[in-house]
């Protein structure tokens, strides 16, 4: 089972920019969609059909053009979770979820921390999200939990260790990520990889990208019960349709 986890910053541009060709030369069963900044009604569907993806399953915020996540797949799930039930967390269209034959794929896009309002916000929502996750998984051990989580976890996924006073890699953010890790998750990427240095989110200023001056945002993170099955897992940095780029798991399954 291949699974794609990708920060669009927004569906409609990424179309512009030959999403949909890259799309099926990438291939996977599923694709995890973040930041997607559209309605579904805002979007032709047929695109994404024809392309292979016969299945797909949109989750806006309430506000146009902001946030929302979406999972498209070749697979027919057995069912689909549109949020998490919470408000606070689901009017900006964070999370779905979907189940396919004993394991479920999640798309989280987990909130920035750009002022002290948004950072409070954060932080209630990781620990929220905890918790969700914690009840979830008695019912569900076999998660894939794929998106933006805002967050580096180690000095090895920022290619400046120094910004301890960003968020995104305050003590207390990587903290709370290091503490999901250890309630029962695998972070495939360092897992197949445990010294590599690459990063799946470059700022737009100053020639970042170019100048890899980067951040690891983006995780595959697998529940420990299947972590054993994860068999690849890779930044694909030649995708170019958005400030980030996407992450691949691959999943015996």
């Amino acid at each position: 089972m291949k699974i794609i986890s990708y920060n669009v910053n927004g569906i409609r541009a990424a179309l512009k920019k030959d999403f949909i060709g890259w799309l099926k030369a990438a291939d996977p069963d599923v694709i995890c969609l973040q930041e997607i900044k559209a309605m579904e009604e805002q979007l032709d569907l047929d695109v994404f059909i024809e392309a292979g993806y016969k299945y797909n399953y949109w989750f806006s915020a309430q506000k146009k053009g902001y946030s929302g996540v979406a999972i498209l797949s070749k697979i027919e799930p057995d069912h689909v979770a549109f949020g998490t039930g919470i408000e606070s967390m689901d009017f900006e269209g964070r999370n779905i979820r979907a189940d396919f034959n004993g394991v479920s794929v999640m798309s989280l896009y987990l909130p920035s921390g750009t002022n002290a309002a948004r950072l409070e916000h954060k932080l209630e929502y990781m620990d929220m999200f905890q918790d969700y996750i914690n009840n979830l998984k008695k019912e569900i051990p076999n998660l894939v939990i794929c998106g933006d989580y805002n967050i580096c976890h180690e000095e090895i996924d920022i290619h400046n260790p120094k910004m301890k006073g960003v968020s995104g890699f305050l003590p207390i953010e990587r903290e709370w990520i290091g503490s999901f890790i250890d309630s029962g998750f695998t972070d495939a990427f360092r897992f197949i990889h445990p010294e590599k240095q690459e990063y799946s989110w470059w700022s737009y200023r100053a020639n970042s990208r170019a100048n890899n001056k980067g951040w690891r945002l983006d995780y595959t993170m697998v529940s420990n019960p299947i972590k054993e099955k994860i068999k690849r897992s890779v930044i694909l940095q030649e995708a170019v349709h958005s400030d980030h780029c996407p992450v691949l798991v691959e999943i015996e399954n």
